[in-house]
């Protein structure tokens, strides 16, 4: 009998070698051994804002999930089982744990992210109410050095004054959804290292954007990589998204990065459009999945960078 328990530390390496296997498998790849991708079960699995899920079968770990919450958004991902067992409902009871998490944390907006491809990732979701929506394009720059952006970094701030940083994000944050909330994830990249939160100001004291990043291959980022794991800026003028962006390849350039990836929701068509115009390029392509079916912070007008992978 397949069961579903919390994820442990000790059964992370066996966590991730499924996850790379699976996801390995699915697009093709033919030496899993040296297949390369980010270590989502280590750098999830603990974080204050995720909770993670094991199934596993008289002791042998069978597949993994994990839920993560960004105030009144929740969405879950990795889902990964052993590829041997795709078709034996081991899925389903690891998404039924995830929105069971999503209710007992109030989630108002729950989602995923899944190959738009796959009618069978989709059709899976969809018996548990998620609804695909607009694509999500992982998009790709070449770093580039910025001009003055007017921004600093979270790590360089005094200890004392994180907490009131965090509040200015979690009040910007507020404008774009009602009860979004990234503060959790900025304090897991910092208390981790795996990464640094860029901040944007306009003027000495109103924090105008953020963006949290991860830096490098310990990351969800990669070799040589800067990913954008959550961005945004308080609507208004379009420069500032354009700041905010020249802020991460700062970041990036500074910690030796050569690459700024980020993710981007098509139906902010703005931003999508403005991302194409600076020269960035989609790498691969995914569909967001929604409960209930509605936009949420993924509309015009608003421009966010995330990535619900």
């Amino acid at each position: 009998m397949v069961t579903v328990r919390p994820l442990t530390e000790r059964d992370l390496p066996e966590a991730q070698r499924i996850i790379r296997d699976a996801f390995g498998t699915f697009l093709g790849v033919p030496d899993l051994e040296t297949f390369r991708f980010p270590p989502y079960a280590h750098t999830r699995f603990g974080a204050e804002n995720v909770v993670s899920f094991a199934a596993e079968r008289d002791g042998e770990l069978l597949g993994s999930n994990f839920a993560t919450h960004w105030g009144s958004v929740g969405f879950f991902g990795p889902l990964s089982t052993r590829p041997d067992l795709w078709d034996a409902g081991i899925g389903q009871l690891l998404v039924t744990a995830a929105c069971d998490a999503f209710e007992g944390w109030g989630i108002r907006h729950a989602g995923l992210f899944t190959f738009a491809q796959s009618a069978k990732h989709v059709g899976l979701y969809g018996k548990f109410g998620f609804h695909p929506r607009f694509l999500t394009a992982i998009m790709t720059q070449p770093a580039q050095p910025p001009g003055n952006t007017g921004s600093s970094r979270y790590s360089e701030l005094p200890r004392g004054q994180r907490a009131e940083v965090e509040g200015a994000t979690r009040e910007l944050s507020d404008e774009l959804y009602a009860g979004l909330d990234l503060r959790a994830e900025i304090r897991t990249v910092a208390a981790r290292n795996v990464g640094d939160t860029v901040l944007l100001w306009d003027g000495d004291s109103r924090l105008a954007g953020f963006a949290i990043c991860h830096l490098g291959p310990a990351s969800e980022a990669g070799d040589g990589v800067c990913f954008v794991k959550f961005g945004a800026v308080r609507p208004g003028p379009a420069d500032r998204f354009a700041a905010l962006l020249d802020a991460c390849a700062g970041l990036a350039i500074a910690a030796g990065m050569t690459t700024v990836v980020a993710g981007i929701n098509t139906a902010r068509e703005e931003a999508y459009r403005a991302m194409l115009a600076r020269g960035f390029r989609t790498q691969i392509q995914g569909v967001t999945m929604h409960r209930p079916n509605e936009p949420g912070y993924s509309r015009p007008g608003l421009f966010v960078l995330d990535d619900w992978r």
